[in-house]
């Protein structure tokens, strides 16, 4: 636990950690995943169990994981871990990338190279021509981090199980900035890497980014 979470317990304030699912064999493979369903590899599935026990330590009260596969496996674990049930929501799958789904990185490159780019800028745009844009995210998320939120007593600890975009846009959310400037300086996710967000008196701040077991 980061110093600043384990404050966060002794003084009421809430706590959402958001963690990216495991290994699969298309991260291994280097294919874009998006909402196609997968499950974990071998090492994401050992990586579940580790960052499960260790995110467990926080003593989470709530947990809740995308209905893909490959987060809800991810999510199962830390709800063994932590001692709770796990509920599944699909407002917290990944963001869809339309016809970039299913085609490795070099063939996104070659077939979309404005676009891929765009994407790696952050910027706002339907991925693969007829998927989702950064927007349509955090306005598909917003309802499910709302109802987290209000799950959540003084001091209480919430583990969602996710993806690696979508992580970053609840992020930009909840700490109020802009998705761009997020995407720019944080940078994203590693499999089962996580970042802890804490209530403050004047709002919600990163205490970790990027942590992992």
């Amino acid at each position: 636990m980061s110093g600043e979470g384990a404050q966060a317990a002794s003084t009421g304030r809430r706590r959402v950690v958001l963690l990216r699912h495991g290994q699969t064999g298309h991260n291994a493979a280097g294919i874009w995943q998006g909402q196609l369903d997968s499950d974990l590899s071998d090492l994401g599935r050992e990586q579940a169990r580790i960052a499960g026990k260790a995110l467990a330590d926080l003593g989470p009260v709530v947990v809740v994981a995308s209905d893909l596969t490959r987060a809800a496996h991810t999510g199962a674990e830390v709800a063994s871990a932590a001692g709770v049930e796990l509920t599944l929501d699909p407002r917290w799958r990944e963001i869809n990338v339309g016809r970039w789904e299913g085609l490795t990185a070099e063939e996104v490159l070659t077939q979309y190279p404005e676009e891929r780019q765009r994407h790696f800028r952050g910027e706002d745009f339907p991925r693969g021509v007829d998927g989702e844009s950064l927007s349509d995210v955090t306005a598909r998320v917003r309802a499910a981090l709302d109802d987290l939120l209000g799950r959540l007593g003084p001091g209480e600890t919430a583990v969602v199980a996710t993806h690696g975009v979508t992580a970053r846009v609840v992020a930009a959310a909840l700490v109020e900035l802009d998705v761009a400037t997020v995407w720019r300086v944080l940078g994203g996710f590693g499999n089962c890497h996580w970042a802890e967000l804490v209530e403050g008196p004047g709002g919600w701040r990163i205490a970790t980014w990027n942590a992992s077991a």
